[in-house]
């Protein structure tokens, strides 16, 4: 593959270490993308910051890369949201050790590579100044975003990808950056009314529910919708992305309201199906909104009401002061600091300029800058069960990253239960993790002798020959959140290793889902000793091949069989790199 002169001079180390690594990073994956080559990037967005989602591998990661002093980013970057709102621990009742200190940390660290410290999850609300060209974003609901109502075309990114590219200006081209590639692959028709923002993020949580693992959708599920409103604000089109970000989506249509799907239209005007047709047919009614909430409306006591995940915009947060306004024009107040409203800081001094903050807070509410609700350590002596209007909050609130009981209600309905503790009084629930149909597995026992695959390892690494038994899934694993930082072990209810750790094995599976902090989690295992010997992909994986890259982690990918098929749960194997060829042996069936 040819490369850029510019990255083939950081390849061999001439503009310093740093950007070597980075340099290293951006050759592996495009080589094992395939990829077209390589593209200049306008802007970069990078994910990691929480103490609570990068944890040690992210803090030992950054101390390394930034120890050599050599290496700044090339193009504009800017940085995630942090864990807490430096002026408001007190507020926020952190009960961590050392948690502010460690979060300064690992901000600086970013700050001397020469990144932005925006702490923003919403670089398309007022943090881009150009919404078209290419981008190289590490966060879900921007990636989304950003390629369904701008200009802007972004890969879902990894923490570490994002990053690389911050570093050398320099991405592969491949994945949506083809237009090819950008094809819609589910049809949705939505024949009911939405009304609130949290209705339309329950509309886009319960598409990325529907998807079924044996769907073919390589660059995740992107529905093509029909039946919104032919007007949307920009808080509605947030609130959609986001939530349909949960479930991979990196890109949706909807009819009226985003630019044309690239499809054709019969003699009637009707759109005609991909080629490839739909892999899912979807009708969302009022009967699956009711539902979803009627599944999600709080029960037992409520201890927090938490807004802005993604960060509040200005929209959201005077939404929010209009619901506090009509119960503190009767006299009532907030008790307790019960509801916190999360956003950036340029929306913050945009709503302390229209009188919206001063409202919420003489009311009793906490306005919180820098952070989000999913990256916040909550102490959980005061909260143990959390009300919002976000279906991304849920997702992530729920998950192992915070194991917190979550309720859904619109704006409205979650402002009256911070006014009034009362409305969900009782025993607070318990987590109630439910299995959902993406975790249905298809693997059968293999008992053929002698099977050998061959496929490639990363550009960067060395040879490398390693025995050991296989822990094998044909579903995706999501790091953040599913598989415990300390011990990794996979703490996800219905997935086919649930329970199971993950160390001294050779680790099989499609690919990476969730975050794209995964990276992070993988790198702390590594430099604890609780990882994999090494790890096997079926699909190209950005969320896992960055960690095996830079951490020198042997690495399998592009084999000729499916080694999630091929290969038992439990056999012996070995994974053997030689010559550029990467061979699997099974040595030992389970019996």
């Amino acid at each position: 593959m040819d490369l850029p002169e510019r990255l083939a001079a950081q390849l061999a180390g001439e503009e310093g270490p740093t950007r070597q690594k980075a340099a290293r990073l951006v050759v592996d994956l495009a080589v094992t993308a395939n990829a077209e080559g390589f593209v200049n990037v306008d802007h970069a967005h990078v994910s990691g910051v929480s103490v609570i989602t990068g944890g040690h591998g992210l803090r030992r990661f950054l101390s390394d890369l930034s120890s050599s002093g050599d290496g700044k980013v090339t193009i504009p970057t800017t940085l995630n949201s942090a864990g807490c709102d430096k002026e408001k621990r007190k507020e926020m009742n952190i009960d961590w050790p050392d948690f502010l200190e460690q979060q300064f940390e690992i901000v600086e660290a970013y700050s001397d590579l020469g990144i932005q410290a925006t702490l923003s999850c919403t670089p398309y609300d007022r943090g881009v100044d150009d919404e078209s060209g290419i981008a190289s974003w590490a966060e879900s609901n921007a990636v989304c975003f950003s390629n369904t109502w701008t200009s802007l075309i972004t890969n879902r990114e990894s923490g570490l990808s994002a990053l690389a590219t911050a570093l050398t200006g320099f991405a592969p081209r491949w994945g949506l950056h083809l237009e090819q590639n950008r094809q819609p692959n589910i049809h949705v028709k939505v024949e009911c009314e939405l009304h609130t923002l949290s209705d339309w993020s329950v509309l886009g949580d319960w598409i990325g529910k529907q998807v079924l693992p044996g769907w073919d959708v390589p660059w995740g599920p992107m529905p093509f919708i029909q039946g919104l409103p032919s007007r949307a604000s920009f808080a509605r089109k947030k609130a959609l992305t986001a939530a349909a970000a949960n479930y991979g989506t990196p890109m949706l249509w909807a009819e009226g309201l985003s630019a044309d799907p690239p499809l054709s239209r019969d003699e009637d005007g009707v759109w005609i199906a991909p080629k490839a047709g739909w892999q899912g047919e979807l009708v969302f009614t009022a009967a699956d909104l009711q539902a979803r909430y009627d599944d999600l409306a709080p029960s037992g006591q409520v201890d927090l009401v938490v807004i802005g995940c993604p960060q509040a915009s200005l929209e959201e947060i005077r939404i929010t002061a209009a619901a506090v306004r009509s119960h503190a024009e009767m006299g009532d107040k907030i008790p307790n600091q019960r509801l916190w409203v999360f956003t950036s800081g340029e929306n913050y001094e945009l709503a302390l300029a229209d009188g919206s903050i001063d409202l919420l807070e003489s009311a009793g509410a906490v306005i919180l800058q820098d952070t989000c609700p999913e990256v916040t350590p909550y102490n959980r002596a005061h909260y143990n069960h959390l009300l919002t209007n976000s279906l991304k909050a849920e997702h992530y609130l729920t998950s192992g990253l915070n194991r917190l009981p979550t309720s859904v209600m619109p704006i409205e309905g979650c402002i009256a239960h911070a006014f009034d503790p009362s409305l969900s009084a009782g025993p607070r629930p318990l987590l109630n993790q439910k299995a959902q149909p993406q975790h249905a597995s298809s693997k059968t026992i293999q008992t053929e002798e002698g099977v050998v695959l061959t496929g490639a390892p990363l550009e960067s690494q060395e040879e490398y020959c390693i025995t050991g038994p296989a822990m094998v899934t044909d579903v995706p694993i999501t790091y953040l959140g599913y598989v415990n930082r300390d011990t990794g072990v996979v703490e996800e209810t219905g997935h086919p290793l649930d329970g199971r750790a993950v160390e001294n094995t050779i680790l099989i599976y499609p690919k990476g889902s969730g975050s794209t902090v995964a990276p992070f989690v993988l790198m702390g295992l590594l430099y604890t000793g609780k990882g994999p010997t090494a790890i096997v992909n079926r699909d190209v994986c950005p969320l896992t091949l960055p960690a095996c890259s830079l951490l020198g982690l042997p690495y399998g990918h592009g084999f000729d069989q499916d080694p999630c098929m091929a290969i038992n749960d439990g056999d012996l194997i070995e994974l053997k790199s030689e010559r550029g060829v990467v061979t699997l042996t099974v040595l030992e069936r389970v019996q």
